[in-house]
């Protein structure tokens, strides 16, 4: 795994961790409890729905627990005018000349649906570093690569309101 995060996803990933293991753990041990004694398990669908829950639940804890143990606490190291952790960076596409604004984020924050894309995409590895004007080459894969032109870098405060990705 060895995700690249900040400590403030580790704070977040805590928070969530002990608000499942204290209250949406409860929660879903009296529901399982409340469908056994209805009667019947092998035909009872609150019962296989609950423990279901039960499942889910236990299964995202572990998985929290694993990222925070296999994460490496970064932070941004890049200067102020510089594409880097936590800045709003404008690209223009030298092929078709259309601009889009990505804010850089840590993995587990990733949302390109919402601009925000990880710090480990090809595009942001390709920006970090750069300032304004540069025209950077993004490298997709072998045989896929494209020129952006940086038309701005603007500073944002980390945002601790960014919801954790759910898988």
């Amino acid at each position: 795994m060895n995700d690249r995060l900040t400590k403030s996803d580790i704070k977040k990933m805590e928070e969530e961790i002990e608000h499942r293991k204290l209250v949406v753990r409860k929660e879903a041990l009296e529901a399982v409890k409340e469908a056994r004694a209805q009667g019947d398990l092998s035909e009872n669908f609150e019962y296989h729905a609950a423990k279901k829950f039960k499942n889910q639940n236990e299964s995202r804890i572990r998985y929290l627990e694993r990222m925070i143990k296999t994460a490496i606490i970064i932070e941004d190291d890049t200067n102020e005018d510089e594409a880097g952790l936590n800045k709003t960076v404008e690209v223009m596409f030298v092929e078709d000349g259309t601009t889009e604004k990505y804010r850089l984020v840590t993995t587990i924050r990733n949302n390109p649906l919402e601009g925000l894309i990880s710090i480990e995409s090809p595009v942001a590895k390709a920006l970090i570093g750069h300032k304004s004007g540069e025209q950077v080459h993004v490298q997709v894969n072998d045989s896929f690569g494209y020129d952006v032109i940086i038309k701005s870098v603007e500073n944002t405060p980390a945002d601790d309101s960014i919801e954790i990705r759910k898988f």
